[in-house]
């Protein structure tokens, strides 16, 4: 039985996964069987079952199937555990491995792809569900100074922090009080919020300091509304998700495949490809 690998989600026809993983393997000379498969929620635990009976050894998970999927893993990293939520599924005997590998990828993406240094930085984060969880960890472990964390449902927002219990580092805060927080180096937003490119995304610009970067963890259409509030707000750099896509991929490889892949290769492909739609 041909081994088999699958990015779910929902929906998920938009996938850049199984372009990005057919490049990784074209480089390292691996035969890969890699497609995206739709699945609601409530249809996950089959779809996930029934392509593991198929050869299913290595999946992907996308929204709205993180946390969900973290549910279905036998066993899990430490990261993942913090996060309560899993992107990376690695099938071990008759159960499923998880990981998250967004936080890892974030990282790597701003600090060697974008050359910035996050050491005593304050960071705002937009969000607290799945996508907020598997980042938060991973940008203290990069040493920020102090994480704020915003969500529209409050109650999320002192979940995460709870969960991560460095109450000295992570706070939270009100989405309506944005304006009593002061600037931030790093404001980044994990939330659906703007999905639409013709939605006003509205956060106060005080924000804002001479050093701000802003980064939205969506990538093409998704990222237009925020990514144009940090234009207008002159942030300093401004990133979206596709080096961060690229990255957390290469991670899932690698925990696959035992081999890391050449990630800049793919991301100036992917980059190219998003100018000439008209997604810059």
């Amino acid at each position: 039985m041909t081994a088999r690998y699958a990015v779910f989600g929902q929906p998920i026809a938009h996938s850049q996964s199984p372009h990005i993983h057919a490049a990784f393997a074209r480089q390292e000379g691996i035969a890969l069987d890699y497609r995206a498969i739709e699945a609601a929620p409530a249809d996950f635990p089959a779809a996930l079952e029934a392509f593991a009976a198929d050869g299913g050894v290595g999946a992907n998970v996308t929204a709205p199937l993180k946390e969900i999927a973290f549910g279905l893993c036998k066993t899990f990293t430490s990261r993942a555990m913090l996060a309560q939520s899993v992107n990376t599924l690695l099938r071990k005997g008759d159960g499923w491995h998880g990981d998250t590998t967004d936080g890892v990828g974030l990282v790597r993406d701003l600090t060697d792809r974008h050359s910035l240094d996050l050491r005593g930085r304050r960071v705002l984060l937009l969000g607290a569900g799945g996508s907020a969880r598997s980042v938060a960890p991973a940008l203290l472990d990069a040493g920020i100074r102090e994480l704020v964390v915003v969500n529209r449902t409050p109650e999320r927002a002192d979940e995460l922090s709870d969960a991560i219990g460095e109450p000295g580092r992570v706070l939270t805060q009100y989405w309506d009080r944005m304006d009593e927080l002061g600037d931030f180096e790093l404001i980044v937003n994990a939330t659906s919020a703007g999905r639409d490119r013709n939605e006003e995304f509205k956060l106060p610009l005080s924000l804002v300091n001479s050093m701000t970067t802003a980064v939205d963890l969506n990538y093409g259409e998704a990222s237009f509304a925020f990514l144009a509030w940090a234009r207008a707000a002159q942030c300093r750099n401004i990133v979206d998700g596709l080096g961060m896509l690229v990255e957390q991929a290469a991670t899932s490889f690698q925990q696959w495949h035992e081999v890391r892949p050449e990630t800049d290769p793919v991301y100036a492909e992917l980059r190219a490809k998003n100018a000439l739609a008209g997604e810059e």
